[in-house]
């Protein structure tokens, strides 16, 4: 059984940078799809960035620039890099993963279609 098991996250001030980790154990091959969504109390989840298995990217346009999104196979791991925060960031950040096709590798399809998910880390960016 796929599990993802996140680190990183916690507080920074605004202009701060932050990482995340996910760590995909349960599993022999490759996922297809990974990413990582967020969501803050009382709205939706939204996703932030997703990489598929060749790394075509898809990334949200408000963090476009300031966000980073990467995989190493081998170690099966995702590695999501945060600079230049702001406090409109501050959220449960989600690590998740699936064995989606490519095509639906995106924020918007990925939020509904991957089905391995993290427990969630809390990222409080302060003004």
């Amino acid at each position: 059984q796929l599990q993802l098991m996140e680190s990183g996250g916690g507080s920074v001030q605004a202009g701060g940078s932050q990482r995340l980790s996910c760590v995909a154990t349960g599993i022999n091959t490759d996922v297809t799809c990974m990413g990582c969504f967020r969501q803050v109390p009382g709205k939706n989840r939204e996703g932030v960035a997703t990489i598929d298995s060749p790394g075509t990217t898809n990334n949200a346009d408000s963090m476009k620039g300031r966000f980073n999104i990467s995989r190493d196979d081998a170690l099966k791991t995702l590695l999501f890099q945060m600079n230049s925060l702001k406090p409109e960031d501050t959220a449960i950040y989600y690590c998740a993963a699936g064995f989606i096709v490519r095509e639906s590798c995106t924020i918007v399809m990925g939020n509904s279609l991957l089905n391995y998910w993290g427990r969630g880390t809390q990222v409080t960016v302060s003004s």
